[in-house]
């Protein structure tokens, strides 16, 4: 990558002919433009040697001037202030491309030009990932610093050419030209960002579908709201978080639609989000349902489109197949009531993915609906054109250009540091990393306003950050302004670190979203290439201006005491009531809170949801007696162990081992050998004024720090839910482990809080074009139904 300190050389030839031409800038019209250049003569002496320098950096120490110049001439040619200038490299490598800002001559009576430097793809976060970029793209960066006048080669023809979304594999129309750009990349938060206004907002709604026969976009026609998809859904945290940021920054976003390959995950959404329409299928099976969907609204006229009107089967197939809705024996017909469903997959399991369809029987009940291939519906033209138009005006299933924000996860096993056969050389033909391609590829469909997804930070470690460069490839490629950044979820107000990767995308219509600051002390634990190290939110940021982070105790104290055999998943608090502001704030019924309120269950006495713990081995339960309750204990606390000169955990030869009740070791050998015999871990007990590290999907103590403070049991689901940020309302579905399942892998609900108001200010154009937002509230408190008014008043008053 090039970067500020790169070494510019000069020309070889030394009678070459380069001066300033025609008069130079009036003294006082100087001064105002460039003051930096022209301080008192005793600071002159802090001139530095010429080399090149940050933009933001060198203020102090800039290459003074005697006097500026609008043109000059280079081996016969007049080169222009604002002109684009190749610039001599290191040799071997390709010229340098820069804009001249300044032309000036130095104090030293030398020639000099101010260079505003584009970066070529493969020079950018983008790296080896620049071939999703069309040929001819480069991208002028906020990198500045000054260059002798010699170090020019000749002028290059660059076109500004207006950002437009389009498809990631559709070429663009170009004026005669070098190079063309049409964004601005900055570093260090690695954003991309339109160098210029789109021209209208017709123009650009025009240019948000990726085809000729897309080019009407479909309108969301309740104005007042704004729709979102969450894919890879989850429990539905991260949307949860977002819907309820953008209320506290005036905007109404409902989820209306959620995407999950998980069952149990489908059904806790579907109970604490009835607005929201729930897909229980795979990512892959989506898309192409969606390409379907879009086909049967062209079909019957509901969206302009090139698809004609035809019946949905031909003849010779229904011939060759028979009746469909015949009885085996041929007697019996039935009728097709209506049409109560869509998907695409393979809802009999016969091995034939299709489009399907679920039938209501003429004469029969719910429970009797059955899943029908279109093929199997030629004679219902007219039950499938009522479906569709139904679907159609209720928004059954998004269209390209109907969606204002997607966020998303895609699941990326491949990277994970505990998979020991990653392929390092090509991450996306692991099969287990391939969901981002699908990812990817539904926004590349939708076309959404905006964009958000979410990984773990080894997206940005793992084969140099190939995933995490994809991803913001992918984006740029289809024109979207993109920003990487990272948030620790504890800086939000949680007693956990989890630190993950952000990436916003927008469209050149839209305002990009900053990163929210934190607002509490939490310092980060997971260590960050050094590429990256900038866009965590908060980096440099003085820590002693926010508020103390918050501890265990702050967020599970209150809660009752349970067994480690608990079967109880509803209950009642204990009668002393919170002990803890977040207590306060985590214990308020559904009806009191931003959180939608025709979702779940409001009782006049709050219930308590999923207080239960994985039910331990007997062998497990055993050991944990083994366990003190003391900070910092875990399995070393065992009988029959010592530290060696190495920090190495040995068995004591002089005292014999105690076996279990089973007749195994209390002491298991997994627990010695993790990690190189080092790890504090295994049966870890957690303490009150421990701040988590990360909420994790598995509850066995084997290798974690998860067993409660007090209770001899590992944390319960309520308890890992009330560390992410889940109000107490939220019930989960599923065995207790699926449980653990969808509190580990959602994103904490105060980190989808801060990026929802982020996104809400921007979509609004309440933001600058600063990377950063500073938050007019904190969690938990903003949970409150009016805080959504105070949250606005006081963000407008700033």
């Amino acid at each position: 990558m090039m970067t500020s300190n790169t070494q510019k050389l000069k020309r070889a030839e030394p009678d070459s002919d380069l001066c300033f031409t025609g008069k130079p800038v009036s003294v006082e019209e100087a001064r105002i433009k460039w003051p930096l250049r022209y301080k008192s003569k005793s600071r002159r002496t802090a001139r530095v040697k010429k080399k090149p320098k940050k933009k933001k950096d060198d203020d102090e120490n800039r290459q003074q001037a005697s006097s500026h110049y609008e043109q000059a001439m280079i081996d016969g040619v007049l080169v222009n202030l604002g002109d684009d200038v190749y610039v001599m490299a290191e040799e071997g490598n390709p010229y340098h491309i820069a804009k001249i800002v300044e032309l000036f001559q130095g104090i030293d009576g030398e020639p000099y030009f101010r260079s505003q430097w584009f970066y070529r793809p493969n020079e950018t976060v983008i790296k080896r990932l620049a071939v999703y970029m069309q040929e001819k793209r480069v991208f002028l960066s906020n990198v500045e610093d000054d260059n002798h006048l010699n170090c020019v080669h000749s002028k290059v023809n660059i076109a500004k050419v207006p950002l437009k979304i389009t498809s990631g594999i559709q070429k663009r129309d170009l004026p005669p030209c070098d190079y063309y750009y049409d964004m601005i990349y900055e570093m260090p938060q690695l954003t991309f960002s339109k160098a210029f206004d789109v021209p209208t907002d017709s123009e650009a709604s025009s240019s948000t579908i990726s085809s000729d026969h897309d080019s009407n976009r479909i309108e969301n026609p309740h104005k007042n709201e704004k729709f979102l998809l969450d894919l890879y859904s989850g429990c539905g945290a991260m949307s949860t978080g977002l819907t309820m940021g953008a209320a506290l920054s005036g905007i109404k976003l409902v989820t209306k639609w959620a995407v999950d390959i998980n069952s149990f995950a489908c059904e806790s959404v579907k109970w604490n989000h009835p607005e929201t329409e729930v897909r229980n299928e795979a990512a892959g099976d989506f898309l192409t349902l969606l390409k379907e969907w879009k086909k049967l609204s062209e079909m019957f006229g509901l969206i302009p489109g090139s698809v004609s009107q035809e019946p949905v089967t031909d003849v010779e197939d229904e011939e060759e197949g028979g009746d469909q809705n015949d009885e085996a024996d041929g007697n019996e017909v039935f009728e097709v009531e209506k049409l109560v469903d869509i998907c695409f997959g393979d809802p009999k399991y016969l091995n034939k993915p299709a489009l399907h369809f679920k039938v209501r029987w003429q004469g029969y009940g719910e429970d009797e609906d059955t899943w029908e291939p279109i093929d199997g519906l030629g004679n219902c033209e007219d039950k499938l054109k009522e479906f569709v138009t139904k679907g159609f005006k209720s928004n059954l299933l998004p269209l390209p250009g109907s969606v204002d924000f997607v966020c998303g996860g895609p699941p990326c096993q491949g990277i994970s540091g505990h998979n020991r056969y990653r392929n390092k050389e090509q991450p996306l033909e692991d099969v287990r990393n391939q969901q981002m391609l699908v990812y990817m590829d539904i926004i590349d469909f939708l076309k959404p306003k905006y964009v958000l997804m979410e990984n773990v930070v080894d997206l940005l470690k793992f084969s140099d950050g190939f995933l995490g460069r994809y991803a913001v490839a992918r984006l740029v490629a289809m024109n979207y302004q993109t920003r990487v950044g990272m948030m620790i979820a504890g800086s939000y107000g949680l007693p956990q670190v989890r630190n993950r990767v952000f990436i916003w995308g927008a469209q050149p219509t839209e305002k990009l979203p900053p990163y929210p600051l934190p607002t509490h002390k939490v310092l980060n634990k997971c260590p960050i290439p050094i590429e990256f190290k900038k866009v965590l939110s908060g980096h440099g940021l003085d820590l002693e201006t926010l508020e103390e982070g918050l501890t265990l105790a702050d967020a599970i104290s209150d809660l009752p005491q349970v067994t480690n055999w608990e079967e109880n998943d509803e209950m009642h608090y204990n009668e002393a009531g919170p002990k803890t502001d977040f207590q306060k704030f985590i214990r308020l019924k559904r009806s009191e809170t931003l959180i939608p309120k025709d979702g779940g269950e409001d009782s006049d006495e709050p219930i308590l949801y999923d207080h239960q713990p994985l039910v331990l081995s007997d062998d497990d339960f055993e050991r944990l007696q083994y366990i003190p309750k003391k900070k910092g204990a875990n399995f070393r606390d065992m009988p029959g162990l010592y530290l060696d000169e190495k920090k190495q955990v040995q068995f004591n030869p002089l005292v014999e081992r105690i076996k279990l009740k089973s007749g195994k070791f209390v002491v298991p050998d997994y627990a010695m050998s993790y990690v190189n015999r080092k790890s504090k871990r295994p049966f870890g007990r957690t303490w009150w004024d421990d701040i988590v590290n990360t909420v994790v999907t598995r509850a066995e103590p084997h290798n974690q720090i998860i067993i409660h403070p007090l209770q001899d049991r590992v944390l319960t689901v309520r308890e890992n839910a009330r560390l992410q940020g889940f109000p107490d309302f939220y019930k989960l579905f599923g065995p207790v482990k699926e449980k653990y399942i969808q509190v580990g892998n959602a994103v904490a609900v105060p980190v989808g809080v801060a990026l929802g108001y982020a996104f809400g200010m921007a979509s609004q154009g309440l933001t600058d074009d600063q990377p950063v937002i500073k938050l007019p509230f904190k969690f938990p408190e903003c949970m409150l139904a009016n805080a959504e008014d105070e949250a606005v008043a006081e963000d407008h008053s700033d």
